[in-house]
């Protein structure tokens, strides 16, 4: 364990670290124990089905997409596949069945991923916004890391974790307002975003989160992994220091109930919110549909946003709820 008591990170005290733990400046921490029981045991749960499958097939991506083409390819919940400049880059991969510690407990996938693990073309980098389960999954990157050996980019702290079961992975540790200079011109911001993290119930807020910025010559992409709205600061922000978005990757789900959820997650017309105050053009949105984490219903997520997409006065074609399979080719600015 480090000095402090942080068993991740050891560094100087910032505007966004205490010393021990990261918080949000101005921001909301996580609810405690209480809270947590309140809203476990206050029912309101909606059911969903078993199995939910996708109506795409499984995706056979080409090895790579060059010129000023752009395409992400669905997998699962925060697990997307962004093919941009000649390179392949995997966001929070998740193949595993669970978004658990445990094997046998927890979460369970409701519809398969969306690309078989031996169908993936050869991934450069991985891109890991926190260390949740749903987001960080050790199984899988350890099995990316014995195929593919990519380059992990992730927040301080994370690297000790991944390290642990995969020692030989490299790995580009970052702060808020990091950049990372990858091959043909791309390079890796990593920017603020109001979460939190943790692994287990004493490690709360010792490993850091962040949202990526990832600068092309094809165009700029958000991508957003999880993040309460936070009243659009972090939005605004990145317009503000990077310019529009020709993509942003949008968390949309896992909101329900707002007492316990708001400030981590955004709902839907937050989302939406969240899209016209980075400029984005279009979204390839997530975090919803594969993994039951939060009360609402497996579809409710997709309908909410219609309704806040109508509302904004935005076409639903640039705001895509992504399903597990399915493929997007964002247009040229």
């Amino acid at each position: 364990m480090t000095k402090g008591g942080n068993p991740y990170y050891s560094g100087p005290v910032s505007d966004h670290f205490d010393g021990v733990r990261f918080f949000n400046p101005g921001g909301t921490a996580p609810r405690g124990f209480g809270a947590l029981l309140r809203w476990q045991l206050g029912g309101g749960w909606a059911r969903w089905p078993a199995h939910h499958a996708s109506p795409f097939l499984p995706a056979r991506p080409d090895l790579n997409v060059d010129g000023d083409g752009l395409r992400v390819t669905m997998v699962g919940h925060a697990t997307l596949l962004i093919q941009v400049g000649g390179l392949n880059i995997l966001t929070d991969p998740v193949w595993s069945h669970r978004a658990s510690p445990f094997p046998f407990a927890g979460p369970h996938r409701r519809n398969a991923p969306g690309i078989l693990m031996d169908d993936l073309p050869p991934i450069d980098i991985v891109l890991i916004t926190h260390n949740h389960y749903d987001h960080l999954d050790l199984a899988t990157l350890t099995a990316l890391n014995e195929e593919h050996a990519p380059r992990i980019v992730t927040p301080l702290g994370n690297d000790t974790i991944i390290r642990r079961s995969v020692p030989n992975a490299e790995i580009s540790v970052v702060d808020w307002g990091d950049r990372v200079d990858a091959e043909d011109g791309i390079t890796i911001h990593a920017e603020p975003c109001h979460h939190w993290s943790a692994r287990r119930s004493g490690d709360r807020r010792m490993a850091l989160w962040a949202a990526f910025v990832i600068e092309t010559p094809a165009g700029k992409i958000y991508h957003v992994g999880d993040t309460g709205f936070h009243d659009g600061i972090n939005y605004r922000a990145a317009r503000a220091k990077h310019g529009s978005f020709r993509l942003a990757n949008l968390p949309f789900g896992c909101y329900e109930p707002r007492w316990f959820m708001a400030s981590q997650h955004q709902n839907p017309e937050e989302a939406v919110m969240g899209m016209i105050a980075c400029g984005a053009e279009h979204v390839a949105g997530h975090h919803w549909g594969t993994f039951r984490l939060t009360n609402e219903g497996i579809e409710e997520p997709l309908r909410a946003l219609e309704a806040a997409l109508e509302k904004a006065g935005i076409e639903r074609t640039r705001f895509r709820a992504m399903r597990p399979g399915e493929v997007f080719d964002a247009p040229k600015p």
